[in-house]
């Protein structure tokens, strides 16, 4: 049994309606899991014969995308073999100077949303920023790439040189997207 613990503002967002989203990810992965409301805990039940070891990792992951800020039928992504959660602690660029969180937190948004847009129309990643914390959700073409685009902005780099980098990358995401290696 594994279990992980989530933001108490997001079981909701976990167990959804009436249970839905707790039934869709219990049925997709044939894992049964268990939600504390009060506690945030999530126990996944991965001890029965036949289970697949790896769906319980990718269940923890889908588990931890929906704590971190993601929608359900975002997360479920997760479930696909070439598709991987990022968490990058803005934290760790701030230091301990949490006033700047909130302008670092702005950067990555951008004015209405444009930056996290343009990081997502680019990439094809998936991009929340929630607390001290950005998810992202990507293939492992992609990823690397919106993780270096996202890292620019938090180094201080000015959107239109990301912007550039991001476009720059887009043909060889494109080459990906068609299946060849590169």
């Amino acid at each position: 049994m594994r279990s992980i613990r989530i933001p108490q503002d997001r079981v909701g967002a976990l167990i959804g309606p009436k249970g839905e989203t707790k039934r869709m990810i219990q049925r997709i992965a044939g894992i049964k899991i268990d939600i504390d409301a009060e506690e945030g805990e999530v126990l996944i039940h991965d001890e029965r014969d036949g289970t697949d070891p790896l769906m319980a990792l990718k269940i923890m992951d889908v588990v931890r995308a929906i704590g971190r800020g993601f929608s359900p039928e975002q997360a479920t992504r997760l479930f696909d073999d070439d598709e991987y959660l990022e968490i990058v602690d803005l934290k760790e660029f701030v230091g301990s100077r949490t006033n700047q969180l909130t302008r670092i937190r702005g950067r990555l948004i951008g004015e209405r949303g444009k930056t996290r847009k343009i990081i997502e129309d680019l990439t094809g990643v998936t991009m929340i920023v929630y607390g001290n914390t950005v998810g992202l959700i990507g293939s492992s073409v992609s990823m690397p790439v919106a993780k270096h685009a996202i890292e620019l902005i938090l180094n201080g780099s000015e959107h239109a040189t990301v912007y550039r980098y991001l476009e720059s990358q887009r043909p060889r995401l494109r080459i990906a997207e068609m299946g060849f290696d590169l």
